[in-house]
C-alpha cells in the first residue's frame, strides 16, 4: 500500500487556542484533580479550579513585566509542575513558549534564545541561570530572567497583582488556532537546530485525536499519567497537553534515576517513555532474578509471556497448557513486574525509536501493553500509533486520525495533516524543502501494510552503502544489539567499506554486576575490560542476535568495544538521545579504521 488515512475523530475549534483547555476544565470539572504535584515528598492534588487560578496569576506577572502578544519566552527546566504552569501562563499572556533543554550548552542556549528573539527566559537552577547569563550580552532582546528555584512564580504573581482578569481574558481571546503556540528546536543531529513552529491548531489536532482514539486510557477521574520525559521534547509536550485535554491527572518526575520510586508512589494508570526505559525495566528485572539464583525461572517466564502474547494474535488463541503456565508465572513473576511499574498501569506508549517485537510481546504478555508510535518534532509528536484495541506489534501503528501517510517511490514516509508544523522559524529555504508539494518529507524510510500500519525501516540520510553496493539501514540491527543488557549504544559503520562493522559502548549500570558474576576485579570499567574475552563473547552474542534480523550482507562482521559512553555531555547524543553519527564518526575515526585494518 502506498497511502493510507483515517477520518478525524476530533474537530479543531475554528477560533480556539490551548488556554481554552484550562478554562473549560475549571468550568466543567472544577473539583477534579488535573495535576498531582509533589510537595515535601508527598503528592498533592491540584484541582482544575485551582490550576486555572494559578495559571491566571502567573500570566498576569508576565503581562506586567512587558511580555506582549506574540513575544517568545524561553523555558529551561527539568520536568516539574512549574513547567506546565508556566507553559499555560505564557499562552494565557498571548505569548509563545520556546523550550530549552536543561542540559543545553551555552552555545545552544544562545542560538535558541537568539534565533527565536526571546524577550524573557524562565530557568530552574543556579547553573541554568549562570549559563544564560554567560551569553546574555549576545541576546539583545532578552529583558528578563526568572528562576523557579528562587521564587519565579511567586515573583510573577506579586508583579501581576494589579493586572485584571479581563486583561488576561483579552490576551487569550486574541490568539487564534493558527497562531504559533511554541517554537520547538530540533535536536540537531546535523548542523544547527531548526525551530519548528507548532500552532495551537497543531496541538489540538494531535492531542484531540490521540485522546479520542485512545479513550479508555484517558478516563477523567480514573486515569493518570506520570510524565518523566523532558517537557522540552515534543513527546513530553504531547503528554502534558493531552492529559489536560482529557482531563486526567498529570504528575511530573524530574529525575529518571528515581523513576521506580516515583512510579510506586504516584501509581499511574499509564506511562509514556522511550524504548530504553522499557529495555532497562526488563534488563534490571532479569539481572535481579539472576543475582537471586532465579535466572532460569525468569527466562522461562519471559518466554511464556512472549508465547502468550504471540498466541493472542492467532485465530485459536493461547492453548490450555500455555494458559496454565501463564497463570503460574503471573503470580510468581508478572505481578511483581507490574508492581515495579506502579501496580495500576495497563498501558504505556513508546516512541522515539523502535521498541522491537520481542520486547513488545514480553510487556503485553505480562499484562502491561506498550503501544508503539512514531513521530517527529515537525508532526507535533505522534503521527502514527497503535490503537489500544487493534495493536500490531512490530509496527508503529496507523496514522493519526485526520491525517495521511504516503510512501514515496523511493520509500520515504510523507505526511499530511493539521497536526504538522507550519514552518521553520527564520528558515524559508528549509521550510520549502521539507514541505515540498504540500507534503512533509520526513527523511524516514517505511512501508504500509494492507491495514495501513506503518513500519519504519531506516532513515534516508543514514543509509550505508558498502563497497559492494549493498544498501544497509542501520536502525534494525542497532536496535537489536542495543537491547542486550550490557550494551548502552551501538553505531553501525561501513559506508564505502568492504563489510559492515559496529562501535559498541558498554552500559555502566550493568557492567559492575556482570563483572562480579564473571569473576572480574572489583571496580572493573569498560576501559579495563574492553579486550576481555568474556566481555567480547557477551557482546558477540548481542551482535549475533542483531545479525539474525538482517541478511548476511547487512550483518555486522566485526565490532569494537569503546572505553567510554556516548552521552549528551560528550556531544555524541542529542537531548532526545539520538546519535550524532557524524560527530561519532569523526571523534572515533581511529576506532573505525581499526575495524577494517588487517
Amino acid at each position: 500500500m502506498r497511502e493510507f488515512s483515517l477520518p478525524a475523530l476530533y474537530e479543531v475549534p475554528a477560533d480556539g487556542n490551548l488556554t481554552d483547555i484550562v478554562r473549560r476544565n475549571a468550568a466543567q470539572h472544577p473539583d477534579v484533580a488535573v495535576i498531582g504535584r509533589k510537595v515535601d515528598g508527598s503528592w498533592q492534588d491540584v484541582d482544575a479550579r485551582t490550576f486555572l487560578a494559578e495559571v491566571r496569576a502567573t500570566a498576569k506577572g508576565l503581562i506586567a513585566a512587558g511580555v506582549r502578544p506574540g513575544d517568545r519566552v524561553g523555558l529551561m527546566s527539568r520536568t516539574r509542575y512549574e513547567w506546565t504552569l508556566l507553559d499555560f501562563a505564557i499562552w494565557s499572556a498571548g505569548a509563545v513558549t520556546v523550550p530549552v533543554y536543561e542540559t543545553s550548552s551555552a552555545e545552544q542556549i544562545q542560538w535558541i534564545l537568539g534565533d527565536s528573539g526571546a524577550v524573557a527566559c524562565v530557568v530552574e537552577l543556579d547553573a541554568h541561570a549562570a549559563t544564560v547569563e554567560s551569553v546574555r550580552d549576545r541576546l539583545p532582546a532578552l529583558a528578563h530572567i526568572w528562576q523557579i528555584d528562587k521564587g519565579a512564580v511567586e515573583e510573577l504573581n506579586r508583579a501581576g497583582a494589579e493586572v485584571t482578569d479581563r486583561t488576561v481574558d483579552e490576551r487569550c481571546a486574541a490568539v487564534g488556532a493558527d497562531d504559533p503556540a511554541t517554537i520547538v528546536y530540533t535536536s540537531g543531529t546535523t548542523g544547527r537546530p531548526k525551530g519548528c513552529v507548532l500552532t495551537h491548531r497543531s496541538f489540538f489536532a494531535e492531542c484531540g485525536n490521540v485522546v479520542e482514539r485512545l479513550k479508555p486510557l484517558f478516563r477523567t477521574g480514573e486515569c493518570s499519567v506520570l510524565l518523566f520525559l523532558p517537557v522540552a521534547h515534543v513527546f513530553g509536550r504531547l503528554v502534558e497537553v493531552a492529559a489536560l485535554m482529557a482531563p486526567i491527572k498529570l504528575g511530573h518526575a524530574p529525575d529518571i534515576k528515581h523513576l521506580t520510586d516515583e512510579l510506586a508512589s504516584f501509581r499511574p494508570t499509564m506511562i509514556l517513555g522511550v524504548p530504553r526505559v522499557f529495555e532497562k525495566v526488563y534488563n534490571a528485572a532479569r539481572a535481579k532474578a539472576q543475582a537471586e539464583g532465579k535466572g532460569k525461572i525468569f527466562d522461562k517466564a519471559a518466554d511464556t509471556a512472549i508465547a502468550y502474547s504471540c498466541a493472542l494474535d492467532t485465530v485459536s488463541g493461547p492453548s490450555l497448557g500455555l494458559k496454565i503456565k501463564y497463570k503460574v508465572f503471573d503470580k510468581l513473576v508478572y505481578s511483581k513486574l507490574r508492581a515495579v511499574l506502579g501496580g495500576r498501569g495497563e498501558y504505556a506508549i513508546s516512541g522515539g525509536a523502535p521498541l522491537g517485537e520481542r520486547l513488545g510481546h514480553f510487556f503485553r504478555g505480562i499484562g502491561f501493553t506498550v503501544l508503539e508510535g512514531y513521530g517527529l518534532t515537525e508532526s507535533c509528536a505522534a503521527t502514527a500509533f497503535n490503537p489500544w484495541d487493534r495493536q500490531k506489534i512490530g509496527t508503529v501503528g496507523q496514522p493519526l486520525p485526520g491525517s495521511v501517510v504516503r510512501i514515496a517511490d523511493d520509500g520515504e514516509v510523507l505526511l499530511h495533516g493539521e497536526h504538522l508544523f507550519s514552518r521553520y522559524w527564520n528558515n524559508e529555504g528549509a521550510t520549502e524543502e521539507a514541505l515540498a508539494d504540500g507534503w512533509f518529507h520526513t527523511g524516514d524510510i517505511g512501508t504500509l501494510d494492507e491495514d495501513g500500519y506503518l513500519r519504519i525501516t531506516g532513515r534516508k540520510k543514514e543509509i550505508i552503502v558498502t563497497a559492494g553496493g549493498k544498501n544497509v539501514a542501520p536502525a534494525v540491527i542497532e536496535d537489536r544489539i542495543r537491547a542486550h543488557a550490557l550494551v548502552a549504544e551501538c553505531m553501525v559503520v561501513g559506508d564505502g567499506r568492504p563489510f559492515v562493522g559496529a562501535l559498541v559502548t558498554v552500559d555502566d549500570e550493568f557492567l559492575g554486576r556482570w563483572a562480579a558474576e564473571h569473576g572480574k576485579p572489583a571496580g572493573s570499567t569498560a576501559s579495563s575490560l574492553r579486550d576481555d574475552a568474556d566481555l567480547l563473547a557477551a557482546i558477540q552474542s548481542a551482535v549475533d542476535d542483531g545479525n539474525a534480523a538482517v541478511s548476511k550482507a547487512e550483518s555486522v562482521r566485526k565490532f569494537r568495544v569503546l572505553s567510554s559512553q556516548f552521552t549528551e555531555e560528550s556531544g555524541h547524543l542529542t537531548p532526545s538521545l539520538k546519535l550524532k553519527r557524524n560527530v561519532v564518526a569523526k571523534d572515533y575515526a581511529d576506532e573505525i579504521e581499526a575495524i577494517y585494518r588487517g
